[in-house]
């Protein structure tokens, strides 16, 4: 009987070199998995877009803003009135508030007053600035925003407001400014700037409330100077005769203490040999007077006979 050929032995090492491969294999799956672990970045979509806070535009900037000190005027509209309604025989075509004939519009407008009126009738292009578009009612579309003059340079000025309702132009706000008046739109919000006197200056601010603009905030700026402290005197200063001595006011004691002491009289020196000091007062000793030095003297000559014994 053959014998079997004894079985085959594999290669050595073969084995672990495919545990490594499969090893290997499962660490490259799990790595991009390890991206997503809490604290790594993550995308959320498209980021939100930025709106940037609004600041002011003036109106007319070019022009003076000097008016003389008035009154300050303040808006006709009111919540308590009717709805404005559409300028008659005024239509819009386009949608496009910017083709509309202002001087049409004004002329019949019957909120216009007769001062404008007269104004436009005598001075037609002086007194009736450039129209200026901004939007107040924040739908996105613009306002129709004009200023008339009332008496030349130097008189007040109507401010006029109109939007767009369908193909007609409505009155939003009518209101009376000072000569030489500022204006700027802040968002949706309409602000005017007017001295009110020569350190005062108001600011108005209106805001569109559904159906028109009305008057929502008035401030007052004291732009004058500040008041300085009153000035401190000088003290006293002494009075001096002419041809006399300093004279000088009298020295009260601040505080309790004993009563200064007279003043005592200098005796000055004199050349006399013979005068005698003055005394004190009070019997007090007399202060010695320093002499002068003696000067010598010669013996004198007796006669012998007016010796004694």
């Amino acid at each position: 009987m053959a014998t079997p050929p004894p079985p085959r032995r594999g290669r050595s090492g073969a084995a672990p070199r495919a545990a490594v491969a499969a090893l290997l294999a499962v660490l490259a799956l799990a790595l991009p998995v390890g991206c997503a672990a809490p604290g790594g970045l993550r995308d959320h979509g498209e980021a939100q877009p930025v709106t940037p806070p609004p600041v002011p535009h003036p109106l007319w900037p070019g022009l003076a803003t000097l008016p003389p000190p008035t009154a300050p005027a303040a808006g006709t509209g009111q919540a308590s009135e009717p709805p404005p309604q559409p300028v008659p025989g005024v239509t819009v075509t386009g949608q496009d508030i910017t083709s509309a004939d202002v001087r049409d519009l004004l002329a019949k407008d019957p909120g216009l007053g007769q001062d404008e009126r007269r104004a436009l009738d005598a001075c037609p292009a002086c007194e009736l600035r450039t129209p200026e578009y901004r939007d107040l009612t924040g739908d996105g579309r613009p306002e129709l925003i004009l200023a008339v003059g009332t008496a030349g340079t130097a008189g007040p000025v109507v401010l006029h407001v109109y939007t767009l309702t369908g193909d007609g132009l409505v009155p939003v706000l009518r209101v009376q400014a000072l000569a030489r008046f500022s204006a700027e739109t802040v968002g949706t919000d309409l602000r005017l700037h007017e001295s009110t006197s020569v350190w005062v200056r108001t600011t108005s601010r209106y805001h569109w409330d559904g159906v028109r603009l009305v008057l929502v905030e008035q401030t007052s700026q004291d732009l004058g100077p500040v008041p300085t402290p009153p000035r401190q005197t000088a003290p006293d200063k002494p009075v001096q005769p002419t041809g006399g001595p300093v004279v000088r006011p009298p020295v009260t004691p601040s505080g309790p203490g004993p009563a200064p002491a007279a003043p005592t009289p200098t005796v000055r020196p004199t050349t006399d040999p013979g005068a005698v000091a003055p005394s004190r007062p009070g019997g007090a000793p007399p202060v010695s007077t320093p002499l002068p030095p003696a000067q010598p003297t010669r013996p004198s000559t007796v006669a012998p006979s007016e010796a004694k014994p």
